[in-house]
């Protein structure tokens, strides 16, 4: 197996919303927010029209992104055996994804993100984790984790307590491994954590500008470079409309963003992005192709909805 995925399970509902919508429900666009209480998220969705439920979470997506280009991949995340579940699992065994759990009826039911897509294609996110977030060293299949060539986690999974002891499981076993830091909201909330896993325990790290100047409490791309270059790292920055860039250890490599695109929906180009990107490196191209990949992905994902890509188109 080429790539493994460990993240989120998480089924997506998209629904379209006005800017008054994100204000009223004191939301902050462009961002995740996390729910602890299950009525509270679903009171959210009462009034709403539901544009599209799809299998989703980061890593799965990009899994799926991967298989879809060719390669062999397989993905671990938790569920529940629960219609959504059933649903989650099915979505990816359609897609050609090994999937390495065995579901069983859990305390919490299956987990659930609400996209909500504003006029301007932004998306804001409100994740009720449910099961996803309870996973634990024992959900790893560690034969799984030895017999791919790279690990993928999100960081949307790492949290104190047993998810932090399923990325330690995973992180043992594996023979190279990427993450993605997923989210401002994340890197806020476990700075100090994702800071020494950059250091010491990643090989690929993808970011957004805002999430990897939030990391190093920097202020600009050329101080998001310098710190990239001081480690024997790989790591890839996405910065919108200004492209991307590859840093891997003194080498910085710039790749710009596709334009004129129909813009719809910005769910999952970071996910794609990271699917091309990781294609490339898993098929021993250059660092430009594997940004070219990665931008290709990501360009076609964003003139559509959701973060699953339509193969009929």
């Amino acid at each position: 197996m080429k790539i493994l995925g460990i993240g989120n399970a998480i089924v997506d509902v998209i629904c379209k919303v006005d800017e008054n919508f994100i204000t009223k429900n004191n939301l902050t666009k462009s961002t995740m927010k996390l729910f602890f209480d299950e009525n509270e998220f679903k009171n959210l969705l009462i009034n709403l029209k539901i544009e599209k439920t799809m299998s989703g979470g980061s890593v799965a997506n990009s899994i799926v992104g991967l298989s879809q280009l060719g390669d062999q991949v397989g993905f671990i995340g938790k569920v529940s055996d629960d219609e959504f579940g059933s649903k989650y699992e099915e979505g990816l065994k359609k897609e050609n994804v090994d999937y390495f759990y065995f579901k069983k009826k859990e305390e919490l039911p299956t987990g659930t993100c609400l996209i909500l897509i504003t006029p301007d294609s932004e998306r804001t996110m409100c994740t009720f984790l449910g099961t996803a977030g309870k996973i634990n060293s024992k959900d790893i299949d560690s034969n799984a984790v030895k017999q791919s060539e790279i690990t993928f986690l999100e960081g949307y999974l790492w949290d104190e307590g047993d998810p932090k002891k399923a990325f330690d499981k995973a992180i043992k076993y594996s023979n190279k491994i990427a993450m993605t830091l997923s989210d401002l909201f994340c890197v806020e909330r476990h700075k100090k954590n994702f800071l020494d896993l950059v250091k010491n325990k990643l090989d690929i790290i993808f970011a957004n500008e805002q999430e990897i100047l939030a990391l190093i409490d920097g202020k600009s791309i050329d101080e998001a470079i310098s710190f990239a270059k001081s480690l024997n790292k790989n790591i890839v920055i996405t910065r919108g409309a200004k492209g991307s860039v590859a840093i891997n250890n003194q080498d910085v490599v710039e790749f710009s963003a596709q334009e004129n695109l129909n813009i719809v929906d910005l769910t999952g180009a970071g996910d794609l992005f990271a699917a091309g990107y990781l294609h490339g490196v898993i098929n021993n191209l250059s660092f430009k192709e594997c940004l070219a990949h990665g931008t290709d992905m990501s360009s076609k994902i964003i003139q559509q909805i959701g973060a699953r890509l339509d193969k009929s188109k």
